[in-house]
């Protein structure tokens, strides 16, 4: 225990973060996007059905019985109601919180970049993103793009729009996924498992790689356009096998966010996941008005372990959960 004062990540690599931060506040200085800070702690928590947010309590002037409080997965809720207050374009750099998350490349506090483009839509994100993050990474040549079709077409040889759970199960069994067919899971769980396994660990190796146009039940927050098959209008970024970035073009419609949030929390239910409180506030945000407007989220400490060329997330912290 004596030598965990010490910082985990080198002095070399904390001046590494201090430049990269300088260099993330000028690409947005200079296009014009406004910095901005909300809430860490707020009222209301992530409905998200696979992910568990931290939380805390204050009592005090204000709630003199106590007000359970949630530290925040990222800063999207409270963006958006500045988003629908006319801020125009914003970013944020901030530390977002998630609970049972520790490992070679998730520590429960950790560093997001979460920016957001009125009039823009998931393809133009995108191009931003590759803007920001080529010359951060030393990449000169143009980043790959699939579709998700594409994606698992290229991989697996289905269609993850037409494929149904026996043909899923057996494609992890052909892949030789051991105990893996034996699960009990939903065309949705399926699908992510088949991602996770045997196709993540290879994207982005030669150049990072855009996902994009995922199937309508993974549109989280994102817009869905019609199909045949309807497509969510989000994509992820990998590189080096890492998911580094999730963008939206974003769901603008309160009664469809409404529904959302009500489907996970029952999806949290049946999963055994604490209930958690909707944001009113966000519902409220959306119903007054959200402009069409596409955001994304990137993971400050991801991208300086690849920028640096390390393979652990505590080698870029300074003081890690064991640290902490």
């Amino acid at each position: 225990m004596s030598g965990h004062w010490r910082p985990s990540a080198g002095l070399e690599v904390l001046r590494a973060r201090a430049e990269l931060l300088s260099r993330i506040r000028a690409f947005f200085r200079d296009a014009g996007v406004l910095e901005v800070e909300t809430p860490l702690a707020a009222a209301a928590a992530n409905t998200d059905p696979m992910l568990d947010s931290l939380a805390t309590r204050y009592t005090g002037p204000g709630a003199a019985a106590g007000r359970d409080m949630y530290l925040q997965t990222s800063p999207e809720f409270a963006m958006k109601r500045l988003l629908a207050a006319g801020s125009g374009p914003i970013y944020q750099t901030c530390k977002a919180f998630r609970d049972g998350e520790r490992g070679r490349l998730h520590n429960p506090e950790f560093s997001i970049l979460e920016w957001y483009r009125p009039g823009y839509d998931h393809h133009q994100l995108m191009d931003e993103v590759e803007a920001l993050t080529a010359p951060l990474l030393g990449v000169t040549e143009p980043f790959e793009r699939l579709s998700y079709g594409e994606l698992f077409q290229r991989h697996l040889g289905l269609d993850p729009h037409a494929a149904d759970t026996a043909r899923l199960r057996a494609c992890a069994r052909e892949r030789g996924g051991v105990g893996l067919e034996e699960l009990e899971l939903d065309a949705d769980a399926w699908l992510d498992l088949l991602l996770s396994e045997f196709i993540e660990p290879q994207l982005g190796r030669d150049r990072p790689c855009f996902v994009y146009d995922y199937p309508a039940s993974k549109a989280a927050l994102a817009q869905v356009r019609p199909g045949p098959p309807p497509l969510a209008s989000r994509f992820e970024l990998y590189a080096e096998g890492l998911e580094l970035a999730n963008g939206f073009h974003e769901l603008n419609d309160a009664s469809e966010q409404r529904r959302r949030f009500e489907a996970e929390l029952q999806r949290r239910q049946a999963f055994g996941r604490p209930l958690v409180p909707l944001d009113l506030n966000l519902l409220a945000a959306l119903q007054q008005g959200l402009p069409d407007c596409s955001g994304v989220a990137l993971g400050l400490d991801r991208l300086l372990m690849l920028q640096q060329g390390l393979t652990q997330i505590d080698q870029v912290l300074a003081f890690p959960l064991e640290r902490a």
